[in-house]
């Protein structure tokens, strides 16, 4: 079984058994901005991810076709289409709320991979399915609903609103405490957990969040 492509790809390892799932396996450290548009809709979420050096040596090997040790412009966007392509079914891990209503995210035209300093760089950029308008509540936020990629955001300013139509809401950085979220939803998440073992949106509960309200 060709386990490194897969691991490349990262939303394939959601198809590993349960014993694979206890721990993340991937880390990665993330930037999010919320772009809006100048009539007052989200007009799209921009990622960027830097892998950690581990996972990035094996995506490295895996996808250095001509052995020298490196990624040129062409291996990189060979990623890039493969984690493009790959990860549609898990929505490239970005999340939107609305009132606590998820908005699915449209594919992005292109993923941007890129090598600096030992680590694999990915930028793009992925718009709402549907128009979303500034109004209510809204959550934006990152997270692998197998668990299996740990997704940090190492300062609250990795989470940002760009744009004059959020100047008329308010938003806060969310990072849920484990505990808290356990011990609240307790039997929920033994249920889910049995229930869908590959993953399931409860584990959303744990990540880190821009909430916006206006």
């Amino acid at each position: 079984m060709k386990i490194l492509r897969a691991i490349s790809t990262v939303a394939a390892l959601c198809a590993l058994p349960l014993p694979a799932l206890a721990h993340p396996h991937i880390f990665l450290d993330a930037r999010l901005e919320a772009v809006a548009s100048d009539d007052g809709h989200l007009a799209e979420l921009r990622n960027v991810w830097r892998f950690d050096e581990v996972f990035s040596s094996s995506v490295m090997l895996d996808f250095d076709k001509n052995s020298d040790l490196k990624l040129d412009n062409e291996e990189l966007a060979e990623l890039g289409e493969t984690m493009r392509a790959s990860m549609e079914d898990f929505h490239y891990f970005t999340t939107i709320s609305v009132d606590g209503k998820d908005v699915p995210v449209a594919k992005p035209g292109i993923i941007h991979v890129t090598w600096q300093h030992g680590q694999i760089l990915v930028i793009f950029a992925v718009k709402p399915s549907k128009p979303v308008p500034l109004k209510g509540k809204l959550a934006f936020g990152i997270y692998d609903p197998s668990m299996y990629t740990a997704v940090n955001f190492p300062s609250d300013g990795d989470l940002k609103v760009e744009g004059k139509a959020f100047a008329a809401c308010k938003h806060q950085v969310v990072r849920p405490d484990p505990d808290e979220v356990i011990a609240s939803n307790k039997d929920t998440l033994t249920d889910a957990f049995f229930n869908d073992p590959t993953g399931t949106d409860m584990t959303k509960l744990f990540a880190t969040r821009m909430e916006v309200t206006c």
